[in-house]
């Protein structure tokens, strides 16, 4: 018998207690719909709020506990007021990814029939493109580790942009790969590099890695583009775009924007994943001011809870799990075909626990 599946819960702040739990009951459905048990929880608490509370960002062995798990799954994290002396947000999961080399942000970005479309353009409906954003150094470095930046009294700051090739030669294969998997279900097969190369050396270090790699690769098709060029790009014809591999800020800046093109946040999937761990979490904020009022559109966390699901089909060996992420994907799409699904977010008539039961709902009727 398939043993249960390990899971670190970091609910964290905010909605992000409403969104994980919305996320764990869509993830039960599906793992029971193909025959797996219910996963074992480890909850680790962490956040904003317990920060404010004990001075720490997590609770004492709690990052040990997350790396013992075979997934973390994470809330949310943050709040407006509570910040280090710094003026800096608090966000031990930023710690999480450099200690676990979680270089693979994963963000998947998808046009919905019936969910907000921002481009009056028709092919908007066929968005369906992945940002891969490196998620431990970049200019990111700096604050991965609370300290790290250079402060010069009160005249100056230093951040780091660091860049590396052991980094970047993983996270470009890691690209070329996913391009891959998408190809072999009638994706593009495209492969584009997104940097500022013709100013910085870093990302001309970068872009060189990208075509030393690309050559293990032959079936991809490869494509360069200017970071600035890119954000325009993607508000003109986004649809002509595939997978996207992008330095930390540029892969953060750039997956907010696509993300706006098909809905909002809302809708913003992540999996932060590593050679030997995975998390996964929505990639918007934390809320609090609707925390608990059933308003929060909790569909970015249940599909982070599918790419978890994914994720543990290849690191437990288990093919079933990459069926339940199946399911959840199927049954997101089926509720916005048959407008079943109507978060408040989009102006409809839904909160937290009416979109997530229509979702278990189609998990059961196999949509």
């Amino acid at each position: 018998m398939t043993q249960p599946a390990r899971i670190a819960v970091i609910r964290g702040d905010g909605i992000g207690l409403d969104v994980t739990d919305a996320t764990l009951a869509v993830v039960e459905t599906a793992l029971a719909r193909v025959g797996l048990p219910r996963p074992v929880y480890d909850d680790i608490a962490a956040g904003a709020g317990y920060f404010r509370d004990t001075g720490k960002d997590i609770e004492p062995g709690g990052e040990e506990r997350a790396g013992e798990a075979d997934a973390i799954f994470l809330g949310a994290i943050g709040l407006p007021s509570v910040r280090h002396a710094d003026g800096t947000e608090i966000s031990p999961h930023l710690r999480l990814r450099d200690r676990f080399e979680l270089y693979a942000g994963v963000r998947p970005v998808r046009a919905y029939p019936n969910a907000p479309q921002r481009l009056a353009d028709p092919r908007a409906a066929d968005i369906d493109l992945v940002i891969l954003r490196e998620s431990t150094e970049g200019l990111f470095y700096s604050a991965a580790v609370h300290g790290r930046s250079q402060i010069i009294g009160d005249s100056e700051v230093r951040d780091t942009l660091r860049i590396t090739r052991s980094v970047s030669e993983r996270l470009h294969r890691f690209g070329f790969r996913l391009a891959e998997k998408r190809k072999a279900r009638g994706g593009k097969g495209l492969l584009t590099c997104v940097d500022k190369a013709n100013v910085f050396a870093s990302m001309a270090f970068f872009r060189k890695i990208f075509d030393e790699i690309s050559p293990e690769f032959p079936g991809i098709d490869t494509g360069y583009a200017y970071v600035d060029a890119q954000a325009l790009d993607l508000v003109r014809q986004p649809w002509a775009f595939d997978v996207l591999v992008t330095e930390n800020m540029f892969g953060d800046i750039l997956s907010d924007l696509a993300g706006g093109l098909v809905g909002g946040m809302g809708m913003a999937a992540c999996a932060e994943i590593g050679d030997r761990h995975g998390l996964f979490q929505p990639a918007h904020g934390s809320a609090p001011d609707i925390m608990g009022q059933d308003k929060a559109n909790p569909l970015a966390a249940i599909l982070s809870g599918g790419l978890m699901l994914d994720y543990l089909a290849d690191r437990l060996g288990v093919e079933a799990y990459a069926n339940a992420a199946t399911l959840i994907d199927d049954a997101v799409m089926a509720g916005f075909v048959a407008n079943r699904l109507r978060p408040m977010e989009f102006g409809g008539d839904m909160g937290t626990r009416a979109v997530t039961a229509t979702v278990v709902d189609l998990i059961g009727e196999g949509a």
